[in-house]
């Protein structure tokens, strides 16, 4: 066992180091690039602490660090896929390299700290990051695509499946939180707020989230409708409207109710409502 975490903890040091080296290779680039410039920052100070012997008691905040490194980094190259529009020549093996990159703490949160829940170690904001990038991510992948009628026609079991994936991480990234139930002895002055809480509406991210999946549940059902049926694509399809029209009605409540005049807009959230309805 302690040769495990040794091994481990290795396999960290080891790939706090190859992220020095992609930083700086990407710094050249873009050198002001201010999440550039915070990972390499982070990385300084994470190369110190190993070079000073670190102790392992401060696991949970070297991942954490670490983690942060990965959404800055990552951050940086999912920007220029969207600026390049998704180039169809290496979108995809960048894409899942993307999404590699940004499972890799949890996964190595759970290997290195197994007795502890991964929540715990990485905190909640930070795994429901991991999540909302994972998804949105695919969301805008999704979002692009679904202008190209000639690739979809050609590809649409690989946008179906884009499409699956990115609905998954973007309803994990809503769970992540247990919604605060109002019985618990909780006690909220602010009734908008106590409804939001119980709905596991916690920021604006998570009102982002609700028209993203509606989105993704809706381009779902169309493009499986002009598939070929089959009881797996039926029991698929029945998921993505269910799931669609659960999101997108607590979305319009939440933003023709207590948000009323922010900003939210539900039009295009109503209209798709309609046609999974």
């Amino acid at each position: 066992m302690a040769d495990d975490c040794r091994r481990q903890g290795f396999e960290l040091e080891r790939r706090i180091f190859e992220l020095d080296n992609k930083c700086a290779s990407l710094r050249t680039e873009k050198q002001d690039d201010d999440y550039l410039q915070n990972a390499s920052a982070i990385l300084d100070k994470l190369k110190s602490f190993y070079r000073q012997g670190g102790e392992s008691s401060s696991l949970p905040k070297l991942l954490q660090d670490y983690t942060q490194v990965i959404l800055d980094i990552t951050f940086y190259e999912e920007n220029k896929l969207v600026d390049q529009e998704f180039p169809e020549d290496c979108s995809p093996f960048k894409i899942q390299q993307l999404l590699q990159d940004l499972t890799e703490p949890e996964v190595l949160a759970g290997r290195l700290a197994p007795a502890q829940e991964v929540q715990s170690v990485l905190g909640l904001e930070v795994l429901e990051c991991l999540y909302w990038r994972r998804g949105a991510l695919l969301y805008m992948y999704c979002h692009t695509l679904h202008q190209r009628k000639q690739w979809i026609k050609k590809n649409k079991a690989t946008f179906l499946k884009c499409l699956q994936e990115g609905v998954r991480y973007l309803m994990r990234m809503l769970q992540v939180r247990n919604s605060v139930k109002l019985n618990d002895g909780v006690v909220f002055h602010d009734s908008a707020t106590a409804n939001f809480l119980a709905e596991g509406i916690f920021s604006d991210t998570h009102l982002l989230t609700m028209m993203y999946i509606g989105e993704m549940c809706f381009w779902a059902v169309k493009y499986e409708d002009c598939s070929v049926d089959s009881t797996e694509r039926k029991e698929d399809r029945l998921h993505f409207r269910d799931i669609g029209t659960q999101i997108l009605h607590k979305y319009v409540l939440a933003c023709e109710g207590p948000l009323q005049g922010q900003g939210w807009n539900t039009e295009n959230a109503k209209e798709i409502l309609s046609i999974l309805q």
